[in-house]
Formats: structure tokens, C-alpha cells, sequence
């Protein structure tokens, strides 16, 4: 019996101080996680998204407002939404860009320059599987149009689904420009 305490407690004693031992921990190294997307456009340049800590960072967007348009060339909601924006562009040229990023299996190029001529289209439009590969790490696109609004440091200002009156992204792009 005696025999049976001891060792009980010699047990006891060696996890005891082996539980509190005085190991250096281990440095947890914070690794800085961020998702790059390269978007052909129309006219074979190359939009560059980052995804970085919440935000959504537009290469070369020199300090202005982001809007990023997921659309189809067969949706009609998308297709009068460009009117609203291409009026956008002409009012806050300086101040904004705007991004159209086709979410349709590739189309020629040919195809989709014929789209942008017919709705009078005056910013770039990407034609590449990389866009949807954005919209599905954005959560997904559940429906068109979906425009992200992105303040000058690339957080999502807001999100708006369906078509958004100029009158609105009017007012919404001052109040960015306020802050």
C-alpha cells in the first residue's frame, strides 16, 4: 500500500514539474496573408488586386475611390447599371476608378469590346477567369449586378446588389470624398 502511495506520488510530483516547466515559447510569427489577382481587360493591360487584411487594394489607384462592378454581358439589370456608371466616370474622373469584372466563362475579347462600344463604356472592363475567382473569395457573388464601393485605402466603403441610381452613388462617393 505504502508502495502504491509513493508511487502515486512520485507521479504526481514529475507532472507536476514537468507541466511547470520554464520552456521559452515558442515565437509565433504572424505571417502576413494576402491573395493577388491579375485581370486581363480588353485591351490586354492588367488590373492588379490585392486582398490584404480586409481590404481590397487596387494597384495604382492613387489615393481615389474604387468601385468594382461584377457583371454579366446577358444580365439586363447589369447592362442599365452601366449607364449610371459611365455618368459616374464623366462627373468624378479625377476622384474614382471604375472596374467592370465580367463574371461569364471567357468571351472573346472581339465580343466584349462590342458590348462596351454598344453601352458607351468609359472605364476598363476585365475579360478574365481571375475575376471570378476574386468574386469567390469576396464570399461569393449571389447576384448581379454587385458593385463594391472601396474608400482610398481599400476598405469596403459598402456593397450594393441590383441596379444603384446615379443620384445615390452620387451622394455615396461625396461622403467618401468628405472624409
Amino acid at each position: 500500500m505504502k508502495f502504491k502511495i509513493l508511487s502515486i506520488f512520485i507521479i504526481f510530483i514529475s507532472i507536476f514539474f514537468t507541466a511547470c516547466e520554464n520552456k521559452p515559447k515558442e515565437e509565433i510569427k504572424k505571417v502576413e496573408e494576402f491573395k493577388k489577382y491579375s485581370l486581363k481587360t480588353t485591351d490586354n493591360s492588367t488590373i492588379n488586386i490585392t486582398l490584404k487584411d480586409n481590404k481590397i487594394l487596387l494597384e495604382n489607384s492613387d489615393n481615389k475611390i474604387v468601385l468594382l462592378n461584377f457583371f454579366t454581358t446577358w444580365c439586363p439589370a447589369c447592362k442599365a447599371q452601366f449607364s449610371n456608371l459611365v455618368k459616374l466616370q464623366d462627373i468624378f474622373q479625377n476622384d474614382i476608378i471604375i472596374v467592370g469584372i465580367l463574371l461569364e466563362d471567357l468571351k472573346s475579347d472581339e465580343e466584349l469590346l462590342q458590348f462596351i462600344t454598344k453601352y458607351d463604356i468609359n472605364h476598363p472592363i476585365t475579360n478574365s477567369s481571375n475575376g471570378i475567382e476574386l468574386a469567390k473569395e469576396l464570399g461569393g457573388i449571389k447576384a448581379i449586378p454587385k458593385l463594391f464601393i472601396l474608400d482610398k485605402e481599400g476598405n469596403i466603403f459598402e456593397t450594393i446588389t441590383g441596379i444603384s441610381p446615379t443620384e445615390m452613388l452620387d451622394i455615396k462617393i461625396k461622403k467618401l470624398l468628405e472624409r
